[in-house]
């Protein structure tokens, strides 16, 4: 039996208590014999990321014990935070920056770094030599933050920070050691390049200290990203997107470049962060890749002859792809099913689920699988995403009305979305909202090209991306033209900021600490990024009055639509000063505006309580803007000039 209720208000079962009660983020599994690690973030302990393991037949016992957190700030975004070999596990530990050791039979942790303003990450253990390689990030002199590969004596306490083996560029990142432990490999990038645009592969031997000697450069060029180097034996591995795709390569005994696995799809991801594996060796020769058609991953085996084998598995996304032998793991996303940590025997075929993201029974019939969309911008290009229409077992709208959109603009910019579950975005769906999730112009996973087409065009190519998908689903009948919403995090909080102040196609947005003000974030944010707006939108402050027309914070006085904003004030990517010079704008347009700001929250919401009080904000904020009463009880918030 259903019920009759207006799009918006349908009462789910998709409450906000199961985005965060029992729920984990995975990430990173590595295999260290026929042990399984990885790390689980968990919202319930204040968004602490935890290091698991799984041996034998036994549950999964916690590595790492509060209060340690595994995390790292290099770059802010962190990643590569932990190895571990021969049961010895070193890790970062987000509250004071060290780097900790962990070796078998000891319970417990010891610091192998100083405190201080040093930060470490992508770590790689060199047991034959007993250390540790990493890349450390030195913030001594915070107007000059400076970035080394350095080596790390494993039983020592590194008073020094750690033995400088590379220099002299802006970023360097992805160390990897050859199996004989005699060359090394690592990829740098100088400013105002991002790791996707250009980047440099160094290759070079070590001598009998450890250093690196005859250090030359392989792949990588002004317009190349080289990235992810791994070696098999001897071999040099890479992906590059020479030709126009990120295609995995290896290197020949002549030097050259050998395509292995070509063609029209991308094999990697973009390097926000450190630690990816986007391919990884089998013991029988072959490769284990993944690969993107449309937006959607492709698990693969790849043989000698150059033949890709996809692997017959439902997932839709899957990441961080980690081998011993025949056996792989790694995190799958899936339609219908939570993202989960997978072991795969890629020589049965067999694979099993070693952890879920939730454990929660989810109805089948309030689940809101994605469609593969495609259309045409004003431009007439192609844009790519996927949509969702409201989906509730238990409730139905009436008959002559047709549902609110709620576009979804992805962060990075240089980044994408996929089809896999996630449950935030079926809390929408399930309560009457349809779904549109954007893979604009600038995404990754549709080769170079297309990621190159935000290039100088940031607030512009993805603004009419996403506006001309919403159009399109008005005019083809779906959704109602009067009730268009938009919202996104980080970057995609400012393509939803420069989408309301720029265009007067949606009635109402939502930004989670996205970017008003163009020059604040060119002038405040980190080392990582503070260049990334140089190919976004020109070069700062030669390019200054490209970013004031590009500045929705500028042009309040034209935006004639509700907006709520959520902000974190810890975020150092995205200072909060720039959500509340946003909502004073708006409020002194006379718009309705709301702020809701979130005490110990840095960029993207960890704690339970803040991650359901965030939604349910904007759920609130939706219903007063829209007219609809939703279900449940929701906390009330100030909306001025409403």
């Amino acid at each position: 039996m259903t019920v009759e209720a207006p799009y918006g208000a349908w009462e789910s079962s998709i409450t906000t208590e199961m985005l965060t009660a029992g729920v984990v983020g995975l990430s990173e599994p590595r295999l260290d014999g026929d042990d399984v690690y990885w790390l689980e973030a968990r919202p319930a302990e204040a968004g602490r990321v935890v290091l698991v393991r799984l041996s034998g037949v036994g549950p999964p016992v916690d590595v790492t014990p509060a209060p340690f957190n595994v995390r790292t700030r290099v770059h802010e975004y962190g990643g590569g935070a932990y190895a571990v070999e021969r049961s010895t596990v070193v890790f970062s530990n987000f509250a004071d920056d060290r780097v900790y050791r962990l070796s078998p039979g000891h319970r417990a942790s010891v610091a192998i770094t100083p405190a201080g303003p040093m930060r470490y990450a992508d770590l790689v253990l060199d047991h034959a030599r007993r250390r540790v390689l990493a890349i450390r990030e030195d913030h001594t002199d915070p107007a000059d933050v400076v970035n080394t590969l350095v080596a790390l004596d494993l039983d020592g306490d590194n008073d020094g920070g750690g033995t400088v083996l590379v220099a002299g560029a802006d970023f360097i990142s992805s160390p990897a050691l050859a199996g004989d432990g005699r060359s090394l490999a690592w990829v740098t990038w100088d400013h105002p390049a991002m790791p996707w645009d250009a980047t440099t592969l160094w290759l070079a031997e070590l001598d009998d200290s450890g250093a690196p000697t005859g250090a030359r450069r392989v792949a990588g060029a002004a317009s190349e990203s080289a990235v992810q180097p791994h070696f098999r034996g001897g071999r040099l591995h890479l992906i590059s997107d020479r030709t126009g795709w990120w295609n995995l390569a290896a290197r020949g005994d002549d030097g050259a470049l050998e395509q292995l696995a070509a063609g029209d799809h991308d094999f990697a991801d973009p390097q926000w962060v450190f630690g990816l594996s986007d391919y990884a060796f089998l013991g029988d020769g072959r490769i284990l890749v993944r690969w993107y058609s449309a937006g959607i991953a492709t698990l693969g085996v790849l043989d000698a002859a150059g033949t890709l084998a996809p692997v017959e598995l439902d997932l839709v996304s899957c990441e961080h792809l980690r081998t011993h032998g025949d056996t792989a793991v790694f995190v799958a996303g899936f339609a219908g099913r939570p993202t989960a940590i997978v072991r795969l025997r890629t020589d049965t075929g067999v694979s099993e689920v070693l952890r879920q993201a939730t454990d929660r029974p989810i109805d089948p019939g309030d689940i809101s699988r994605a469609a593969p969309l495609q259309w045409n911008n004003a431009d007439g290009e192609t844009v790519y995403g996927f949509f969702y229409s409201p989906t509730n077992a238990a409730v139905q709208a009436p008959a002559d009305e047709l549902p609110p959109l709620l576009v979804v603009s992805h962060g990075g910019p240089t980044s994408s979305t996929d089809p896999s579950l996630r449950l935030e975005l079926q809390y929408w769906t399930s309560r009457g909202f349809a779904v549109l999730d954007v893979n604009y112009g600038g995404s990754t996973g549709y080769g170079r090209a297309y990621r190159e087409r935000l290039k100088g065009r940031w607030g512009i190519v993805d603004v009419e991306d996403c506006t001309s998908g919403a159009r399109h689903l008005v005019d083809h009948g779906l959704v109602d033209g009067a009730r268009l919403a938009i919202r996104g995090r980080s970057a995609g909080g400012y393509t939803t900021l420069a989408a309301l102040a720029f265009r007067d196609d949606f009635a109402v947005g939502a930004s989670h600490f996205g970017v008003g003000d163009l020059a604040a974030l060119a002038r405040d944010t980190h080392k990582f990024e503070s260049r990334y707006l140089d190919g976004l939108v020109g070069p700062y402050p030669a390019a200054e009055q490209t970013y004031i027309d590009r500045s929705p914070v500028h042009h309040a006085a034209q935006m004639h639509c509700a907006l709520i904003l959520l902000q974190g004030l810890d975020d150092r990517v995205v200072p909060p000063n720039q959500a509340q010079e946003m909502a004073d704008a708006v409020r002194a347009n006379g718009s309705p505006v709301a702020l809701v700001m979130f005490p110990g929250e840095g960029h993207g919401f960890r704690q339970a309580a803040n991650i359901v009080r965030a939604i349910e904000a904007e759920l609130y904020f939706y219903g007063r803007v829209f007219g609809f009463e939703p279900a449940g009880r929701l906390e009330p918030v100030p909306i001025d000039n409403l």
